[in-house]
């Protein structure tokens, strides 16, 4: 059952929800989460005796993720809320409402970050190696993992890419990441060597229509392949490599960095390389030369330069 609120909290949040999704144009799971979020905040307010969000204050504000930790909430949940919640007020300053936005003053929960897991580079290696040459689909599935793994590519980067985003002459690939973000990545000479042989032996054996759209690693049906088809290759790679540890796309995203890192690769130009979308919003983000970075590749990477097998 509806928890009946007083009429001006009802107003603002009917009035700061229209403006997410027209103004905004934020998504329907967007806005949904913004309107639970912000709703539990007003039954709190209105618990604590308030009817009104323009009678918030630090310490109402402070209490009520407060509340939200005693309940037991995670602290990525937490933050969400001060996501939501922090829109809101920004919302209602903007529209003469609020004087102004006491969540500035509350800092953002931190979750305990856990160290993603990865594949040593041996590990890594063997897995690559179990895809020979003796087919199409082996060879395909050989250059598609070397790309991911000598990119930090995420899977639907992957499965995104145009024969035309490798740019061979000069070792670098093209991608386009979340919300379209186009960025350059080195890509080294091993991955290369397997892509070149992929479209000389096995891509124009997988066409089976004008219609790919120049999409680099195709299906069986010579069309893009599926999210699943890729992790079920990668369960069937790890088999026959003898790898018992879970495998998942994202892995070779993980390793990728982890083996930069490890090898003394500079973060800022990892972060570059992975296209974090946290980059831009960080203060020690800086402009790194793309020369810099195809040589922090070539020098750290251990898939960066051809070897023979």
């Amino acid at each position: 059952m509806k928890r009946e609120l007083p009429a001006a909290f009802e107003r603002d949040i009917k009035q700061f929800i229209h403006y997410a999704r027209l103004e905004r144009g934020l998504a329907g799971t967007t806005t949904d989460a913004y309107r639970h979020d912000v709703t539990q905040y007003a039954c709190y307010l209105h618990d604590q005796g308030v009817s009104s969000f323009a009678e918030t204050t630090l310490e109402l504000v402070r209490g009520f993720f407060e509340h939200l930790a005693a309940l037991g909430l995670a602290a990525t949940s937490r933050a969400r809320y001060l996501a939501s919640v922090r829109h809101l007020q920004h919302f209602l300053v903007g529209n003469g409402r609020l004087d102004r936005d006491v969540t500035e003053a509350i800092d953002m929960p931190r979750p305990r970050r856990l160290l993603p897991e990865c594949l040593s580079v041996a590990q890594m290696i063997t897995f690559l190696e179990g895809f020979d040459d003796t087919d199409r689909y082996s060879i395909r599935n050989r250059a598609m993992f070397e790309t991911m793994y000598a990119c930090g590519l995420r899977v639907s980067e992957t499965l995104s890419l145009r024969q035309s985003d490798v740019m061979r002459d000069v070792e670098l690939l093209r991608v386009f990441g979340k919300g379209s973000k186009e960025r350059i990545v080195p890509i080294g000479a091993e991955a290369l060597s397997w892509i070149e042989r992929y479209q000389q032996q096995s891509r124009g054996q997988l066409i089976t229509t004008a219609d790919t759209d120049d999409i680099l690693f195709l299906s069986s049906r010579g069309r893009r392949l599926s999210r699943m088809a890729v992790w079920k290759i990668i369960q069937q790679g790890a088999l026959q490599a003898g790898i018992t540890t879970h495998l998942h796309p994202h892995l070779f995203r993980h390793s990728f960095a982890t083996h930069l890192l490890e090898g003394g690769a500079d973060l800022r130009a990892v972060q570059e390389m992975l296209g974090h979308a946290d980059i831009a919003t960080t203060q020690i983000y800086t402009h790194i030369d793309r020369d810099y970075v195809r040589e922090v590749h070539t020098l750290f990477h251990p898939r960066s330069t051809f070897t023979a097998g």
